[in-house]
């Protein structure tokens, strides 16, 4: 269970550091960068992957795609909390596994169980609720268009990275590398673009903020990796419990730490999120 706590943690703590890239104004973009780079490295070190592994049978366009849409959806996870808030972007990025669950009904023709039926129908008005706003003036772009990016892009990730984890011919810890070099190398080629084009200066500060970022993102992968060998047994209770915590942690740090204001539309959605999330996991576990 600390493995999990410590995951849980990590997790949360990405998002209160995206949070005060704002005040610090610091360059998503170059801290994201440099995160990959740091996790390269924490990569090398943990996992000691074994390239000689690689072969032709390796799926080099799941890899690039994932190497694509890393670096890209991190910058919307950014946009969504400066935008909404920590609390309402981690239900929404949290409730983004509704995507890969109706994925494996149309595309792989998966039997839906009631549990997971009532889960996904209360976990999309979930979604409704949690991103609703009430507002004398018009809303913004940004306080649907980020997490409804997030809540796409991490479903669609965790899809590809369901199909890496299928990939027997290499190591899961060598895929996941492989994924975090060509997310660095995507991430270079914007920072090229923007000090050619925008003229932005490559800073220090966006390095070491980088480097805790890439820190603190890659020890929430190795510990959720860990809860999941050291509880084998029990993967939906480290499915369920890994969500749900990453909500009620960051939805406390939200509400009280950055008193951010939920109405009581928002607050509904995070108790049905919650819901959702339980009743996912017991249709993992009961076939009803």
């Amino acid at each position: 269970m600390i493995y999990l706590l410590i995951s849980i943690f990590c997790s949360v703590t990405v998002g209160v550091l995206l949070k005060f890239a704002k005040r610090y104004r610091i360059n998503i973009v170059q801290a994201v960068t440099w995160n990959y780079l740091f996790a390269i490295g924490l990569s090398v070190f943990f996992f000691k992957p074994k390239f000689s592994h690689l072969a032709s049978t390796a799926h080099y366009d799941i890899y690039l795609s994932l190497g694509i849409l890393l670096p890209l959806i991190f910058w919307f996870l950014a946009g969504s909390i400066r935008n909404i808030g920590i609390a309402r972007t981690d239900i929404a990025q949290r409730l983004s596994l509704f995507i890969p669950i109706l994925a494996s009904y149309f595309l792989f023709k998966e039997h839906f169980t009631l549990f997971k039926i009532c889960g996904l129908v209360i976990g999309f008005v979930a979604i409704f609720f949690t991103l609703y706003k009430k507002t004398k003036q018009r809303s913004t772009i940004g306080s649907w268009f980020y997490p409804l990016i997030v809540f796409i892009g991490f479903g669609i990730i965790d899809i590809l990275f369901k199909q890496v984890a299928q990939i027997k011919s290499i190591p899961y810890t060598t895929s996941l590398t492989i994924i975090f070099i060509l997310a660095f190398i995507i991430s270079i080629v914007s920072i090229l673009y923007f000090r050619t084009f925008k003229n932005q200066k490559l800073e220090l500060v966006n390095v070491l903020c980088g480097c805790v970022l890439g820190f603190f993102n890659f020890f929430n992968i190795l510990f959720y990796l860990k809860a999941h060998g050291a509880m084998a047994q029990n993967p939906s209770t480290v499915f369920a419990s890994m969500n749900m915590g990453v909500i009620i942690l960051g939805s406390l740090i939200g509400i009280f730490v950055f008193k951010e204001k939920l109405n009581k539309l928002n607050y509904w959605g995070l108790f049905l999120a919650l819901a959702a999330i339980i009743l996912i996991t017991l249709s993992k576990i009961y076939a009803i």
